[in-house]
């Protein structure tokens, strides 16, 4: 990096917040993974506009960068490119406000998950994601790899509990977007994008009230998938509490020489429960809970009687990953996600993988979503048990989504699973991918060559030729007429049960009502996957007597109430999986999966709520169910005026390049 650039940032920031010294930039060349490059300059600003300021100056001169918090990143998502710029975003660490009425609270990146929590706690207020790294890691990390933790089995992730951001474009501009604004939900753009669209400098987050009881135990199990299968089971019953952690017997006995939590050393895994809320409900889901553990073989259940015993079972669980590191210099960590009732097996192929490759591996697993995390221990100073180290990660991975499941649950993707990225993703969902991050960061200085395989290419929208446009019956049709579109440059508007756009009459109209089915209902991992234009009447039938529910309210179709955003208590976006999509060029594309965490790739598939089908034609959704039902809320959605808002334009773009759906939300007056 030219001196000129360094002069130029020491003047506008000031020399003490400025490192360039070989010494002071070794400490950024990596993160917790084991990719290390060395940056050409680190900078520390303390306000959004001085990182908006080093944005600036850096893009002018084509140099790359990288937002930074704790470096507790587990996939080399926070290394720069060799050379390029480290943005440290440790001194913008306020809490800038909190409203303990709307349980809202405006926060800094910089600010630690754990310090948050202890502001929090003598107003009676917790924040959901607690990731294991807590005590360390910052909102803006967590913010960027949409983290999740062990509670957010009941709470959801933190794409769940993000309100509002203010983003540094790639380009230097400050731009706030909130899940209240009209169109696509952007703010769910940026959360898990990983720092490739732009530097998050402020995070509106929602607060949640302490649960009045909460009660916690330790089971031990005689196998891994025993105690997988009470998790299963537990589930499966409607029981669904608020942790569901298991660790197997190495875990334990590393837990136990390193913070001698008290856990069982003879068990070969134990699983560590907690339920919240009124009195009646905790005893009796509680109890349900131990006799499922008791049915698959438990012994030695141990209930926490205070907060310093439940304390004690916690910080055994906190401590796993650094009570493991003391086994070797080096623990690689990966963070594979299966359907629920697939962990048994998802165990047995994990650990058959690490007898083949002659690696020591434990295993935690976030077991309530089928989160697994393999830590397998070695000495990166041996070539060749590296190199085996890192195949039977790949393997591993390739394990999970084998068995229906993703490569990242909350860790993200960053550098090391760029690659394993083509197992989850066609050509066409990663070509739309690369079309997103070009719109937002043309130049690709924004933490580039992170979470996209190096082979994406940016596909322009081609046309296909095919049949007429009409009232499809299934996706294949569906995806004839919009080729025959494409192929005719036809503009159209998509239409269900009468929410088209007025102004539009004069286009054709492709009508999605037949779209009707259900195509999947999996009980055991409480997953529904139906077609858009599906009704809430036609999910209510299919899970009749099966006392699972959708909490849903609205008129019209499934993608119409989606696409006007019309059911917000509770938040539909929220229990959204995955999402397939048919594009203004007949390109069909599947964003997420049928599993309860996912932060592989941009989650695209809630820039759909809100765009009134302005990006693309929703096929079909897969969502969360619920053991227990809930009373939605429908709102009405008044036409929005989408010309206005410059920074959709780009979006629209990338996947409808052409503007032939719904064309008239992006045409000036």
């Amino acid at each position: 990096m030219p001196d000129p650039f360094d002069e130029l940032m020491r003047q506008s920031l000031g020399a003490d917040r400025v490192l360039s010294a070989p010494g002071d930039l070794f400490s950024y060349a990596y993160d917790a993974a084991l990719e290390k490059r060395l940056p050409g300059l680190v900078v520390l600003p303390r306000t959004a506009e001085e990182v908006a300021l080093a944005i600036r100056a850096a893009v002018s001169r084509g140099i790359p960068f990288v937002a930074r918090g704790a470096g507790t990143n587990l996939c080399g998502g926070t290394v720069a490119p060799t050379g390029g710029m480290v943005i440290h975003l440790s001194r913008l660490n306020r809490v800038l406000s909190i409203d303990e009425k709307r349980r809202r609270a405006w926060v800094e990146p910089g600010v630690v998950n754990l310090h948050l929590q202890k502001i929090l706690a003598p107003r009676g207020l917790f924040y959901a994601p607690d990731p294991a790294s807590q005590k360390a890691c910052t909102l803006g990390g967590n913010v960027g790899t949409n983290a999740g933790g062990p509670h957010c089995l009941k709470y959801g992730v933190t794409s769940t509990h993000v309100l509002g951001l203010e983003v540094a474009l790639p380009d230097g501009t400050l731009r706030r977007f909130s899940v209240d604004d009209p169109g696509p939900d952007l703010t769910a753009l940026w959360v898990g994008s990983e720092g490739t669209l732009g530097v998050v400098t402020k995070i509106e987050i929602n607060l949640l009230p302490q649960p009045p009881v909460v009660e916690t135990f330790l089971a031990a199990f005689p196998s891994m998938e025993a105690a997988a299968q009470t998790v299963t089971d537990t589930i499966a019953a409607g029981v669904v509490p608020a942790t569901l952690e298991v660790m197997d017997r190495l875990t334990v006995e590393a837990v136990e020489a390193f913070v001698k939590a008290g856990y069982p050393r003879d068990a070969e895994a134990v699983l560590l429960v907690e339920v919240d809320g009124d009195p009646a409900r905790v005893a009796e889901e509680g109890e349900r809970a131990r006799a499922f553990c008791r049915k698959n073989g438990a012994r030695d259940l141990r209930v926490a009687t205070n907060d310093r015993e439940r304390e004690k079972l916690w910080e055994g669980r906190r401590g796993a990953y650094p009570a493991m590191a003391r086994l070797a210099p080096n623990v690689l960590v990966e963070d594979g996600v299966v359907p629920r009732t697939k962990l048994p097996e998802a165990v047995r192929a994990m650990r058959a993988i690490a007898d083949r490759a002659g690696v020591r591996m434990g295993l935690i697993a976030h077991a309530g979503d089928g989160n697994l995390h393999p830590n397998m221990v070695f000495d990166e100073r041996d070539a060749g048990e590296t190199a085996r180290v890192k195949a039977a990660g790949q393997e591993m991975l390739r394990a999970c989504v084998d068995l229906g499941g993703s490569i990242s649950g909350e860790h993200g993707i960053g550098s090391d699973k760029r690659a394993a990225m083509t197992w989850l993703f066609s050509p066409e969902t990663l070509g739309l991918f690369g079309r997103i991050k070009a719109a937002v960061d043309p130049a690709h200085l924004s933490n580039p060559h992170k979470i996209l395989p190096t082979t994406t290419t940016v596909i322009p929208a081609a046309a296909v030729p095919a049949g007429p446009v009409w009232r499809p019956t299934s996706a294949a049709e569906a995806e004839l007429t919009v080729r025959w579109a494409a192929r005719e440059k036809q503009a159209f508007v998509i239409g269900g049960t009468g929410h088209r756009l007025a102004g539009e009459a004069s286009l054709p109209c492709l009508d999605t009502t037949a779209l009707n089915r259900v195509l999947r209902h999996d009980p055991g991992n409480l997953v529904l996957t139906v077609e858009a234009g599906a009704t809430l009447a036609d999910v209510d039938r299919a899970l009749t007597h099966t006392g699972q529910h959708l909490h849903a309210a609205g008129e019209g179709t499934l993608g119409g109430i989606l696409s006007r955003n019309a059911c917000r208590s509770p938040r539909l976006r929220d229990q959204i999986l995955a999402m397939t999509v048919l594009l203004a060029d007949g390109t069909v594309v599947r964003f997420g999966a049928p599993v309860m965490k996912n932060v592989a790739g941009y989650d695209a598939a809630k820039l759909f709520i809100g765009a009134w089908g302005a990006l693309g034609v929703i096929l079909d959704v897969t969502f969360r169910l619920h053991a227990a039902p809930a009373v939605g809320e429908a709102v009405p959605a008044p036409r929005p005026e989408f010309w206005n808002r410059d920074d959709l334009a780009p979006i629209k773009k990338a996947f409808d390049p052409e503007n032939r759906i719904n064309p008239v939300l992006f045409e000036r007056p």
